[in-house]
């Protein structure tokens, strides 16, 4: 079960709260961009940027000089998948179909083999099997490059799925209603102008492409 504190416990529209950590996996592991939110100067900051999970650890990285990192402590984590525009008969009822997870806590500066499971893991979010299939990074790259570990111990996730909700005085008004689904999908692989000779597309990026019709 995720935890219920007072952070993640939900103020308003309870229903669509799931409390399963499966639920939090599937979200999360359906992603490819997150949200960072920190505090810089007393200032809030939210970055967008790549993450991985391995177990029940989030992993985020970028570059070492990044402000956003440097100042990386106590932090909350958002992934977001929207799913339709549900319109409604009066403008007051029109909403959102969604998947949303929200991580809070204090992160981790990792090192070591650590640092390199957690590039690793969100290489292969990005991209299953790339990791592989590309250079390992240098010495030099990894010092470049910060990896922050969060624990998925404090989340929440909310969903909401369906046709809208109206008032029941509005059901008999003359006004289209329902949802405009939104899909996200993949394009054909477009190869680099400068990639040496005409190598074909690997396996693992191919088998997630949409075919050229």
């Amino acid at each position: 079960m995720l935890s219920t504190t007072p952070r993640t416990t939900l103020g308003r529209s309870k229903n669509r709260g799931l409390t399963s950590r499966e639920d939090l996996y599937a979200v999360l592991d359906a992603g490819l961009v997150c949200h960072l939110g920190v505090v810089v100067d007393g200032f809030p900051m939210v970055v967008p940027t790549g993450y991985g999970r391995i177990g029940d650890t989030l992993y985020v990285h970028g570059s070492t000089g990044a402000t956003s990192l440097r100042n990386a402590d106590e932090v909350c984590v958002t992934v977001t998948h929207l799913d339709g525009v549900v319109l409604a008969r009066s403008a007051f009822n029109h909403s959102l179909n969604y998947r949303c997870a929200m991580v809070y806590g204090r992160v981790r500066r990792v090192s070591g083999e650590e640092h390199l499971a957690g590039l690793r893991a969100i290489t292969e979010q990005l991209a299953p099997g790339q990791w592989d299939a590309s250079r390992a990074p240098t010495g030099k790259e990894l010092a470049a490059t910060t990896v922050l570990a969060l624990s998925l111990a404090e989340a929440s996730v909310k969903v909401r799925q369906g046709p809208p909700i109206d008032d029941e005085e509005d059901y008999e008004l003359p006004i289209w209603a329902g949802v405009l689904p939104l899909h996200q999908v993949w394009g054909a692989p477009e190869p680099d102008p400068a990639m040496t000779g005409d190598l074909p597309v690997p396996a693992h990026i191919a088998s997630r492409a949409t075919p050229v019709r």
